[in-house]
């Protein structure tokens, strides 16, 4: 990954460039904490590599590129565009620098020993919570495979070029997804009611994203008060956008037996039974929640599974 490619600083791309270093007194990895932020592989928005990440994104003072890697003891940032100072202000919480670990000390077991061989996993806070809710609610109730294209397809077709040298496009606008008529969201694969959700995230994109600004619980209170945002879909908003390490995925179709399986040794869970083997683990739930998906984890293969859709053929 290069921040700047060849012939970028003859270009002036350099002056523009503007540049934060956040000291973390304990190694971060970025790709394992900003991993969960990436909607696949072919995510033209983000792009992780070597442990350095870059992204694209709306900040409430414009767009902006990021580019965050490693150095001695801290993570540089560079931030290209109008949002750069916004981005810089806030770049400790995407980072995972403002992520409190100190009272995560797990029993011998399972997740102490998975917390030992990733140390450097952080909940971020990046308080962009419109960009974050759009890609989830193409998450529910689909396949990852499933909503992935549907992203990619919604983005290529609302694709904006990110400021910087770095080739990455901006995530979709709110107000233009707010704006398209419902037929038209049926090429990306995404059905009325979803379509209809999103639409209304649009509208309201203001109102979402100033949530970031309350305290945990009235941010949590607001994602959730629109019909159709539950508590799966605030969990997912709020372990990246509020930094919240308790967030559980409840009503997750695989979380709840792969929590079962890889701390109970049982092939199938619950949400109850989930949430009852987590309970030891308040306030860092989503935490352990995270170091388990990133494990590889998984229960025996059997029973029925969640098939993809084709929603645009239909």
């Amino acid at each position: 990954m290069h921040t700047h490619p060849p012939g970028s600083r003859r270009r002036g791309y350099a002056r523009r460039v503007a540049t934060r270093r956040i000291p973390t007194p304990e190694a971060i990895d970025l790709a394992l904490t900003l991993g969960p932020v990436r909607r696949g592989t072919r995510d033209r928005t983000m792009r992780i590599g070597r442990g350095e990440v870059v992204k694209a994104s709306r900040t409430p003072q414009g767009p902006v590129t990021m580019h965050l890697r490693p150095v001695a003891g801290a993570i540089e940032v560079e931030a290209w565009g109008p949002g750069s100072a916004w981005l810089l202000e806030h770049a400790p919480g995407w980072c995972g620098a403002l992520d409190e670990t100190a009272t995560f000390d797990p029993l011998p077991g399972p997740v102490r020993r998975l917390w030992r061989r990733m140390p450097g996993l952080r909940i971020p806070r990046t308080g962009l919570v419109t960009e974050r809710l759009i890609p989830v609610i193409l998450e529910q109730k689909v396949t990852g495979l499933e909503s992935r294209r549907a992203y990619g397809r919604l983005s290529a077709a609302l694709a904006e070029p990110a400021p910087g040298p770095l080739g990455l496009t901006l995530p979709p606008d709110p107000a233009r997804v707010a704006a398209l008529p419902s037929h038209a969201f049926h090429p990306f694969g995404i059905e009325g009611r979803r379509a209809h959700l999103l639409r209304e995230v649009g509208r309201r994109a203001a109102w979402f994203d100033a949530a970031a600004d309350l305290p945990l619980e009235e941010a949590e209170a607001r994602i959730g008060l629109l019909s159709g945002i539950g508590p799966w879909t605030v969990a997912e908003v709020a372990r990246a956008v509020l930094g919240d390490a308790d967030a559980v995925s409840v009503g997750d179709f695989h979380i709840p037996s792969v929590v079962a399986w890889a701390l109970a040794g049982e092939a199938r869970g619950t949400d109850a039974r989930m949430l009852e083997l987590l309970e030891p683990f308040r306030p860092h739930r989503g935490r352990v929640q995270e170091l388990l998906d990133h494990s590889g984890v998984r229960p025996p293969a059997f029973g029925p599974r969640l098939e993809p859709r084709t929603i645009e053929r239909h």
